[in-house]
């Protein structure tokens, strides 16, 4: 098994690093590549990138969904892991993904907890073991191998947000299953120190609903999303 993983940035300069450090102490053999797909950051993000070895490449327009799939593009390995530039997979990540695809899992992702001990955010936590679709997204970390990914068209780059929902949602339309494993990610709760809980929670609610009726455009999603957080 040879795992690229595709983290999507724009200005992480204040956490890349440990992200990156984390990935390269723990992912082991199983990891030939790390790719930095950046959306055009105007911090050090790409200087600190290129210090850590990793492979920085520059996307053509910033966006989640569009990120992703450009470094997938560009990867080699016959295993892709999507992980958010904020976000440390468990610490046996790259054995846990190789362990359920030997099972027959073809993708799949990880529970997470959040970086505080706030209760609420823990009560957010305690719902990624279940496999709601609704709970699906957001800040789960993604596995998938690679001739799966470009058989079901990969992320579509016209999602700029909710692309994990999309493929998703695909997927699941096409026949395809995920594994939910029980080790935890850890994400990073600065989106909740800058906003209430409360706020958070809402604009997700909306963003989630606004999606799945299709009642805007991603992009028009994008903006109403940003009015609604800081």
């Amino acid at each position: 098994m040879e795992i690229s993983v595709i983290i999507p940035t724009k200005n992480e300069a204040h956490h890349i690093c440990k992200t990156l450090r984390y990935i390269q102490q723990h992912g082991g053999p199983q990891i030939v590549e790390i790719i930095v797909v950046d959306g055009g950051s105007d911090d050090e993000t790409v200087s600190l990138c290129k210090e850590m070895g990793v492979t920085v490449v520059t996307s053509p327009e910033t966006g989640r969904g569009l990120q992703i799939h450009f470094g997938a593009r560009q990867s080699k390995g016959n295993v892709l892991y999507f992980v958010h530039a904020d976000t440390l997979p468990p610490i046996t990540f790259s054995a846990d993904i190789e362990r359920a695809l030997s099972s027959g899992w073809l993708m799949g992702n990880f529970q997470y907890c959040f970086d505080s001990s706030r209760f609420l955010l823990r009560i957010n936590a305690f719902f990624t073991r279940f496999r709601w679709f609704f709970t699906q997204g957001g800040d789960r970390t993604f596995f998938i191998r690679r001739e799966t990914y470009f058989t079901l068209g990969g992320y579509d780059p016209e999602h700029i947000m909710m692309e994990e929902y999309d493929f998703l949602r695909r997927a699941k339309k096409a026949g395809y299953n995920f594994a939910m494993l029980p080790c935890k990610c850890i994400v990073s709760a600065r989106k909740y120190e800058r906003n209430s809980w409360l706020r958070v929670q809402v604009a997700n609610a909306i963003a989630f609903n606004l999606w799945s009726w299709s009642l805007v455009t991603p992009k028009e999603l994008k903006v109403i999303y940003r009015q609604i957080l800081r």
